[in-house]
């Protein structure tokens, strides 16, 4: 089953099944996004819009793209605000925005299924806007190398998605190779219980001028 397919019947209960690393992905991207100003966003990967919500009180306009028509179906019932638009993407391939667009390019629980980073550092470059912030929250490498993946349970049956596993080092490797340096790097816990593996790891990374 693709991505789009699996996000396609995924969707009807994305927003309300249990889901751990969703809402911690909520939590983590209001508190780190909350120290930055930014007024033209692109989300990658947004789905329902769990996001996209918060970050209308914040920004005077934003692009959502996504792999899934169903999820940005949703997401257009849930969030209607001339501030949005949303469009059906695959960001494996070159994306149809504006170069210079964002001040603020965000990316969340959707890069472990792209196996080649380096494009979606190269296209984020491409529509920054100079000293553009780019934001990555994902599920920790950590928690890929102990078994787990994205995945949501049907009434009969548990769905896994095909994944790639991403290293800390191909993050910053890609992003110095794509003229980015890193502003920040934290990890997520689950009630912020430290000796256990962390869930999500985020990361701010600035284009350099």
């Amino acid at each position: 089953m693709s991505i789009e397919q699996a996000y396609n019947s995924w969707s009807e209960i994305y927003d309300t099944n249990e889901n751990k690393t969703r809402d911690l992905d909520k939590k983590a991207t209001i508190s780190v996004l909350s120290k930055y100003n930014f007024k033209s966003v692109l989300e990658l990967g947004c789905g329902t819009g769990k996001n996209t919500k918060w970050l209308i009180e914040r920004a005077d306009e934003i692009i959502g793209l996504d792999f899934s028509q169903k999820m940005l179906d949703i997401a257009a019932r849930k969030i209607k605000n001339r501030k949005v638009v949303l469009k059906k993407s695959d960001l494996t391939k070159d994306w149809d925005i504006k170069n210079n667009f964002a001040d603020l390019i965000t990316c969340s629980l959707t890069l472990e299924h792209i196996e080649n980073l380096d494009h979606i550092f190269d296209q984020a470059y491409l529509k920054l806007k100079p000293n553009g912030l780019l934001f990555i929250s994902e599920l920790h490498p950590f928690k890929q190398y102990s078994g787990t993946k994205a995945r949501y349970e049907t009434k009969n049956e548990i769905k896994e998605l095909e994944v790639y596993t991403h290293h800390i080092s191909e993050y910053l490797d890609c992003a110095k190779n794509n003229s980015f340096h890193i502003v920040e790097l934290k990890e997520w816990f689950d009630d912020q219980q430290s000796e256990n593996t962390p869930r999500l790891l985020t990361l701010v990374f600035k284009n350099n001028l």
